[in-house]
């Protein structure tokens, strides 16, 4: 092989080596599924939104309808407000609702919406009032261990006399 043939192949190698890299890089940045479709916006106030980061993605239905654009704090409810981008092409009744879900026990956290039943949609920029927050696995850890452990450090009623 001459000595242009094999820097050619050379550079094509390292060319689509490059290549896989933004894939990956893309890919762990949650980036892929960059969109230039028309979207609306939608904020919602949450109690707790545990692990859920910006760009995370908006599902119903398990289909992906849209990415979380901006989490900040309101210091006069002392909430978390989600501001999400939805695809123009999905629209939800103004009754909708939204949960922060966990992808599998441990997995990536996600905002999914369940659809309402009202006939008027949202218009850009509204407000979604039916929120549930995200459910942190310690908390839920404590709460039972604690139940537990009242249950156990306490006797009923009838039982703490001792019979004759």
């Amino acid at each position: 092989m001459s000595r242009e043939k094999t820097d050619f192949w050379v550079g094509l190698f390292v060319l689509l080596g490059a290549a896989a890299l933004v894939f990956l890089a893309l890919r762990a940045g949650n980036l892929s599924s960059f969109s230039l479709a028309p979207t609306y916006s939608l904020s919602a106030n949450f109690d707790n939104i545990g692990g859920l980061k910006e760009r995370a993605a908006v599902k119903s239905a398990g289909v992906v309808v849209g990415r979380v654009s901006r989490i900040s704090f309101d210091d006069k409810t002392f909430q978390a407000v989600v501001t999400l981008q939805l695809d123009s092409r999905y629209q939800f009744p103004k009754d909708s609702s939204v949960a922060i879900l966990t992808s599998g026990l441990l997995g990536e956290q996600y905002v999914g919406v369940t659809a309402g039943t009202e006939e008027d949609n949202f218009a850009d920029g509204g407000k979604i009032r039916y929120t549930q927050s995200a459910v942190v696995l310690e908390n839920l850890i404590s709460q039972f261990l604690y139940g537990t452990a009242e249950k156990q450090g306490s006797a009923p009623a009838g039982d703490a006399a001792p019979k004759n």
